[in-house]
C-alpha cells in the first residue's frame, strides 16, 4: 500500500479494460488519479469507483489523437491537481483486420493516430511540465504485436512497433533529467476490446494456445504500470516490458 503516496497519475483510456484496472489500482496505492478517455460514461464511472473505494479521482475527457485534446488533458490535470508524476499512455484501439494490400488507408491513419501518434502527443507536452517539477515517469501501452508478426494486423502492428522504439528514443533524451520512459507489451488480455478481436469459438483456441493456460487479465498490467509509476523502477527505463503469459517465447 501506499506506492505512489503523493503522486498524480494521468491515465488515458481510463474508462474500461486496462486503464481502469491501472486507475483503480494507482488510487489504491495512494495516487490521485485524473481519469481521461475519450467516452465520458466510462470514465466517470471509473471516478466513482475510486471514490467508493475512498480514493481521490477526477476526470477529464479527450481524443488523445487530437493536440488539442492532449494539451488540454495535461494542463487540465496541473492546474487541478499541481503537477503530473506519472504519465500512462494506454488508449488505443485494434482496428479492423485486413491483409495490407486489403487496409484500408482511412482505417490506416485513424489507428496510427489513436496508437502511436496519440502516444508522441503525450510524450510532447508532459515532457516540459516534468522538466519544470525535476522528473516523473511515461509509461506506454506497446504489444507483443509489436515485437512479432500478427498477420491482418499491419496498422495495429506497426503502431506498437512505434511505440517500443519511441520508449527507447525518449528514455535516452531525457536520462539524465530524472524523466523515466517505459513501455508495456501485454499478450492477450481479457478485455472488451480483446473479446471483439477472438470472441467466441475463437476464444476457446486462443486460451489453449496460451503457455498459461488462460488469457491474461487487466489487473496484470496494472501491476506492472504499478511498478513502472514506483520509484520501485528508479533504475529502469528505455525498456519494453513483456507481461504474456509466455506469447513470445513460444
Amino acid at each position: 500500500m501506499d506506492r505512489l503516496k503523493g503522486k498524480i497519475a494521468l491515465i488515458t483510456g481510463g474508462g474500461s479494460g486496462i486503464g481502469r484496472a491501472t486507475c483503480l489500482l494507482f488510487a489504491g496505492e495512494g495516487a490521485t488519479v485524473v481519469v481521461a478517455d475519450y467516452v465520458a460514461e466510462g470514465g466517470h464511472e471509473t471516478v466513482q469507483q475510486i471514490k467508493a473505494n475512498g480514493g481521490k479521482a477526477t476526470f477529464v475527457q479527450a481524443d488523445v489523437s487530437k493536440s488539442a485534446d492532449v494539451q488540454n488533458m495535461i494542463a487540465t490535470t496541473v492546474q487541478t491537481c499541481g503537477r503530473v508524476d506519472v504519465l500512462f499512455n494506454n488508449a488505443g484501439i485494434e482496428g479492423p483486420s485486413a491483409k495490407i494490400a486489403n487496409y484500408k488507408e482511412d482505417d490506416w491513419d485513424r489507428v496510427i493516430a489513436i496508437d502511436l501518434t496519440s502516444v508522441y502527443l503525450g510524450m510532447k507536452y508532459v515532457i516540459p511540465e516534468m522538466l519544470k517539477q525535476g522528473g516523473g515517469s511515461i509509461i506506454s501501452t506497446a504489444s507483443v504485436a509489436g515485437l512479432v508478426g500478427f498477420p491482418g494486423s499491419g496498422a495495429y502492428a506497426a503502431a506498437k512497433a512505434g511505440v517500443i522504439n519511441m520508449t527507447r528514443m525518449v528514455a535516452l533524451e531525457y536520462a539524465d533529467k530524472n524523466i523515466r520512459v517505459n513501455c508495456i507489451c501485454p499478450g492477450i488480455i481479457d478485455t472488451p476490446m480483446v473479446d471483439r478481436v477472438v470472441g467466441g469459438r475463437l476464444r476457446e483456441r486462443v486460451v489453449k494456445a496460451e503457455p498459461v493456460g488462460r488469457l491474461g487479465r487487466p489487473e496484470d498490467i496494472a501491476n506492472a504500470a504499478l511498478f513502472l509509476a514506483s520509484d520501485d523502477s528508479s533504475f529502469a527505463t528505455g525498456a519494453p516490458f513483456v507481461i504474456d503469459g509466455g506469447y513470445v517465447a513460444r
